[in-house]
């Protein structure tokens, strides 16, 4: 019989976190070498891909720094090719690169008719492409050993309409269907043990979001309080809570899940507001 312990264990495999640079991403990355895992930091800001890597690797585990912008097929490739010859292999690919673009927001005094087109477009590059372009080229690697986890990050913004992130919102919805059709089609055609999921987060403090959220003085701006006022759990999400979800999904447990987008939101999602 299985051990629990064994259930949940990554020891051996390889995974490439994008967008590790960042909170949230960065919590990943460490969350995955924590279980075991050899893990590729990958990131547009070099100095800090070789930061978070000496991190973990100071934890004990192993870590490759690889800068790379996720919206550059030949930078990825690069980063297939060493990865693939330091390790061997790729067994897990977590889409966490992405974000807003502040020009592509509807403040409350405008009007979505007015969002400039090339905003929208870079909003939707980053976060759409941003996740579809590392499926391809480290998804490959996957798709030939038949086994593997992609998981991609989406956001409470993808089934919830909320007010300004319009072209954000649309972005992340876009990779909520990515993720269930990708489930499907490298199944059914490599595998079923390459399997593709989603995390959505509810609101955690990153480095884009800080200042919509909280006052200087740490106090709550009034979006911060509106969101707090509807998380049953009564505060943000740390980056660490969502590391639980992660593993799972990348580990043996989660051998017949597939397809699924799993909330990690503190209730968000499951409050009315009544």
């Amino acid at each position: 019989m299985t051990q629990i312990g064994d259930l949940f264990d990554l020891s051996g495999r390889v995974a490439i976190v994008t967008g590790a640079t960042g909170v949230l991403g960065g919590a990943m990355a460490r969350g995955l070498a924590v279980a075991g895992a050899r893990v590729g930091v990958l990131g547009r800001r070099e100095e800090r891909t070789k930061n978070v890597a000496e991190e973990i690797v100071d934890y004990g585990a192993e870590a490759l720094a690889l800068p790379a912008d996720v919206l550059e097929r030949e930078q990825l490739e690069g980063v297939r090719e060493v990865t693939l010859e330091r390790w061997g292999r790729v067994d897990i690919l977590v889409n966490a690169a992405g974000g807003n673009v502040a020009e592509a927001t509807v403040a409350d005094d405008a009007e979505v008719f007015g969002v400039p087109e090339d905003a929208l477009r870079r909003v939707i590059d980053l976060n759409l492409m941003g996740t579809l372009l590392p499926c391809q080229v480290l998804g490959e690697t996957m798709a030939r050993s038949g086994e593997g986890s992609i998981v991609n990050v989406s956001s409470m913004a993808a089934q919830w309409p909320l007010t300004r992130v319009v072209g954000y919102a649309a972005a992340r919805a876009a990779v909520e269907n990515l993720t269930r059709w990708l489930a499907v089609e490298l199944s059914v055609k490599h595998g079923a043990g390459l399997r593709a999921n989603a995390i959505s987060p509810g609101f955690f403090l990153g480095e884009q979001n800080r200042a919509m959220l909280l006052n200087e003085d740490g106090s709550f701006t009034e979006r911060g309080r509106k969101i707090v006022d509807h998380t049953p759990a009564g505060r943000f999400g740390e980056p660490e809570e969502l590391v639980g979800t992660l593993i799972w999904l990348c580990s043996p447990a989660a051998r017949f899940v597939n397809g699924v987008v799993v909330p990690v939101d503190g209730g968000f999602g499951a409050f009315s507001g009544v």
